[in-house]
């Protein structure tokens, strides 16, 4: 069962795309939507990160952060993420360690689950039901924004 809205957000330390190292820690103060998927380049996948990537401008100018999180290995996410032209970054959970910590290990993959990590470090949010090709603009709707 994936995390409560109210609850800390557990922290991590990761690599992204480029293989620079993040750390959820840097971003307090901040807001952050950290979006979970599945796999790299498969259809939903794929539309979910296209609908963050298309919508991305809207979550720049509230100073929003993006990440997309999956098990797939720093590799695996500059292909992707250069395919279609991605402008956030994505974080390697190979271990699944990220995953587990959030409630969302499918084991082996990461379910589709959102969080939105408000300032003080708490989930404000959590979507367990997605549309992936509309996730992005539903998640701005839904926060008023």
């Amino acid at each position: 069962m994936s995390l409560a809205v109210g609850t800390k957000a557990p922290t991590f330390t990761t690599q992204d795309t480029s293989g620079k190292t993040v750390s959820l820690e840097n971003y307090a103060g901040k807001t952050v939507v950290l979006y979970f998927y599945p796999k790299d380049d498969t259809p939903g996948c794929t539309k979910q990160a296209c609908s963050f990537r298309d919508n991305y401008s809207a979550y720049q100018d509230k100073d929003i952060t993006v990440f997309g999180v999956s098990m797939d290995n720093v590799a695996s996410h500059q292909k992707f993420t250069e395919k279609f032209n991605l402008p956030f970054p994505l974080l390697a959970d190979t271990n699944g360690a990220i995953a587990k910590a959030y409630g969302v290990d499918g084991g082996g993959y990461a379910k589709r689950v959102t969080f939105v990590i408000d300032e003080t470090g708490k989930v404000a949010k959590v979507y367990d039901t997605v549309k992936t090709d509309t996730h992005a603009s539903d998640i701005l709707a839904d926060l008023g924004l």
